[in-house]
């Protein structure tokens, strides 16, 4: 087992160095990436600020909570974005027949296709990320448990992120389509830049439990505020289970449907 984390690490290490070398080769374009990126994060931020202040609060939560959802719904999305960074090259695999390759080596394919290489830009950001949502958070005077539920939940947050790249690599395999898929999926998150409580029913159940966006980006920070009940906490941990077993057998149905580009 330990051997096997290690090999596994090794794998996404090399591949991980070669992306940060040739974004350090691209310093000017990587910069401006970055600096855009960094300007819609605040520009959004005002926005939020802008919004609340007019109105005092936002379905029931004041600036700093809404502040949280937001900061929380970044974290995710910036982490699974850095970790699972390919799916984004998935395709040019399936077309080019380089899939064949990754099949043919002694390593899961599903690790290599999700885990293929790492953003440094994506990396930059989430360190000083996690040092403003700790400073926002201090003013909800959470207490430990909720800090260390909190972080469990982000980390359900991640499996469930990670389900729905999954399901995008197997439609990948299945109909030769990515890169649409993966723009659905983020406009879909994107729902979740705000506490899910904002929409109507039925939009607000389906995007819990049958999408499960608000469940990963909503109810990580509604357990900071001691707004989630047990069975609540219960629930978003076994919808996480759930989809992402789901998203594993779609992904070995896929893998049945594929053609070598050799055949």
């Amino acid at each position: 087992m330990k051997k096997n984390l290690k090999k596994y690490f090794n794998v996404w290490w090399i591949s991980s160095k070669n992306s940060f070398m040739s974004v350090l080769n691209n310093r000017l374009g990587s910069s401006f990436f970055l600096v855009g990126k960094l300007l819609r994060f605040f520009i959004y931020l005002f926005f939020i600020n802008i919004l609340v202040k007019g109105t005092n609060t936002l379905a029931g939560y004041n600036l700093d909570q809404t502040i949280f959802f937001y900061l929380t719904f970044n974290l995710i999305d910036i982490v699974s974005q850095f970790l699972f960074r390919g799916v984004y090259k998935f395709r040019s695999k399936i077309i080019d027949g380089s899939f064949d390759l990754v099949l043919s080596k002694p390593i899961d394919s599903l690790f290599v296709s999700l885990f293929d290489s790492a953003d440094l830009l994506d990396l930059i950001t989430i360190p000083p990320l996690i040092i403003f949502l700790f400073i926002v958070g201090s003013k909800l005077n959470p207490g430990i448990l909720t800090v260390i539920l909190f972080i469990f939940l982000v980390f359900n947050s991640l499996i469930i992120s990670a389900a729905f790249y999954i399901i995008v690599l197997s439609l990948g395999i299945v109909t030769l389509e990515v890169d649409h898929t993966v723009m659905i999926y983020r406009d879909l998150s994107n729902l979740g830049k705000f506490p899910i409580d904002i929409y109507k029913e039925p939009l607000k159940g389906f995007l819990t439990f049958i999408i499960p966006i608000g469940t990963m980006m909503t109810v990580p920070a509604k357990s900071l505020m001691n707004l989630v009940s047990p069975w609540g906490v219960l629930l978003s941990f076994l919808l996480g289970g759930i989809f992402l077993l789901i998203s594993i057998s779609f992904w070995k149905y896929a893998l049945t449907k594929y053609s070598s580009a050799s055949s």
